[in-house]
């Protein structure tokens, strides 16, 4: 009985350790925290370049990974892209703003 015991205690030690070890970040892959956290960065950005009566939100990507934004696709302007990182970098959370827009 004390043999089985030790079974089972060494069983949920072992799940436990692989269970959180399978949660944590690495330079790669986000924990589930970050992911999270990452998401609603994304939607404030959104929301920040919704409300911008100059830009289009349906013409700017964004995604962000480990707090840092990147913004993708095509605007109409040098000053529109601008408009786009500044409102990004106004944003809580984020640590830095990737652009990659392109003028069309």
């Amino acid at each position: 009985m004390k043999q089985l015991r030790n079974y089972f205690s060494a069983l949920f030690l072992a799940v436990t350790l692989a269970s959180v070890v399978g949660c944590a970040s690495t330079r790669q892959q986000e924990g589930t925290g970050e992911y999270i956290d990452d998401s609603v960065i994304t939607t404030k950005v959104k929301a920040a370049i919704f409300n911008d009566p100059v830009l289009k939100v349906a013409e700017i990507n964004v995604e962000t990974f480990k707090s840092v934004v990147q913004l993708s696709g095509f605007v109409s302007s040098h000053a529109a892209a601008s408009k786009a990182v500044d409102l990004a970098r106004g944003v809580a959370g984020v640590t830095s703003v990737k652009n990659d827009m392109r003028i069309k």
